[in-house]
């Protein structure tokens, strides 16, 4: 039986980007879904501004950690940084068909970082979530005239005497009606990638969570621990930790 060998993998930059993900796209999740459902729920217009607005807030944090996770991937240890992580690149298309053929036999390969079909599902993952951010943001601004859009859409929409800076939500005395509509036909296509993203995006987590789970019985390794403590227990040699490249024909 091969030695048993601790590696430390994430830092605690990656392990703070993912736990925070994790707790503001659930949060997203279950505000967003009494949103989109506040009619049959019988919420009102002030409580429908209420949750937008928790919604929003979440949103910001949800944004900034993930803009913090983007500059990470310059700054942090080889597994965080991007070369590490973008699918692609030399030999990778050869280590993702021998991983995937390895995997579903008596030997599977380990990595140390994401293995190749981890790649592609983390890029994925981070793709749909900056969708989300920057949709997210846009959306912002039209419903409570929030930033980085909302001044904008203030003066967009504001009526002739009114000041853009004290329109509130659900107001529409205050509004010019034919420059709402438009705004409002701006606004559908956005709503619309918004709602989708957030369904691809969640097929995806359950997956990604799912992939973890058999990954961590099929391999060993304490990939869940991991991302608690940063460090991986493995036996043998890791695929991707410099001795065991050499190891491996082109």
């Amino acid at each position: 039986m091969s030695e048993l060998k601790c590696y430390g993998v994430w830092d605690a930059g990656i392990r703070w980007f993912h736990w925070i993900n994790v707790l503001c796209v659930t949060a997203l999740a279950v505000v967003g879904l009494v949103i989109l459902n506040a009619g049959d729920l019988g919420v009102h217009n002030a409580g429908k501004v209420m949750l937008k607005t928790v919604h929003a807030w979440i949103g910001y944090v949800f944004a900034l950690n993930l803009l913090w996770r983007i500059v990470w991937g310059f700054w942090g240890n080889r597994h965080a940084r991007w070369r590490s992580i973008l699918p692609g690149g030399r030999g990778y298309f050869q280590a993702l068909r021998r991983y995937a053929a390895a995997f579903f036999s008596s030997q599977p390969e380990q990595y140390l970082g994401h293995n190749p079909i981890g790649r592609l599902s983390v890029i994925a993952m981070l793709l749909l979530m900056a969708i989300q951010a920057v949709t997210g943001l846009v959306l912002a601004g039209t419903d409570l005239f929030y930033p980085p859009t909302g001044h904008w859409i203030a003066q967009w929409v504001a009526a002739p005497g009114v000041a853009p800076d004290s329109l509130a939500p659900y107001a529409p005395e205050m509004y010019d009606a034919s420059a709402y509509e438009a705004m409002r036909a701006y606004r559908k296509p956005i709503a619309v990638v918004h709602l989708y993203t957030f369904y691809i995006l969640a097929v995806i987590v359950i997956l990604h969570v799912a992939a973890v789970i058999v990954t961590e019985l099929r391999e060993g390794g304490g990939i869940i621990s991991a991302m608690f403590t940063g460090r991986k227990v493995i036996s043998g040699c890791p695929v991707d930790e410099e001795p065991c490249k050499s190891d491996i024909s082109p």
